[in-house]
């Protein structure tokens, strides 16, 4: 199914079970072909209306320009609204980041749970680590900018490699343009 954002972009949608909705946001390098929380689906849906989407400009997602946290926002409201109009929400690393702007901005979220927000408290961003990125990015060199943003982000190697052989490596290639949005 598709939520559609405030500014039209299609929103890949999945549902699993019954239940109080619950909203899963996934990190930055997941989408329906590679999620991490997909194990924990099955769980839940047990006890709630899972709602699983791609993130904007990712898997089946569209990804309007110009990008802005803001539209992730947008995203998140038009799957809750999907889900019923409101959820419990679950964020996961730039998940999280997306799950707080969320509440932030006084979406209908009845509960939040947050695993691993990717914030330093008291450091600047790290314009080298982004600039390197979108270099890659602009030269091509999807695989390199996913294999780059994996270390930096602590994934073993020998995880990478692995990573390089699944069936979702060509699909983590294709959301590369989008890492640098974390």
């Amino acid at each position: 199914m598709r939520a559609r954002s405030a500014d039209g972009t299609p929103i890949a949608v999945s549902r699993s079970g019954e239940g109080p909705a619950l909203v899963m946001v996934d990190p930055a390098g997941a989408f329906h072909g590679l999620r991490p929380m997909a194990g924990v689906v099955p769980l839940l849906a047990e006890r709630f209306a899972v709602h699983t989407y791609d993130r904007r400009g990712r898997g089946d997602s569209g990804d309007t320009s110009p990008y802005a946290p803001e539209r992730e926002v947008e995203d998140l409201a038009a799957v809750i609204e999907l889900a019923g109009g409101e959820a419990d929400v679950y964020g996961f690393s730039s998940g999280a980041a997306v799950t707080l702007r969320a509440l932030a901005a006084g979406l209908p979220i009845r509960r939040a749970a947050l695993l691993e927000p990717p914030f330093v408290v008291g450091q600047p961003a790290d314009e080298e680590f982004t600039d390197r990125l979108r270099d890659l990015i602009g030269r091509g060199e999807r695989g390199a900018a996913v294999e780059f943003f994996n270390r930096a982000v602590g994934v073993p190697d020998e995880w990478i490699q692995q990573l390089r052989s699944h069936p979702a490596w060509p699909g983590l290639e294709a959301l590369a343009p989008t890492s640098p949005r974390r």
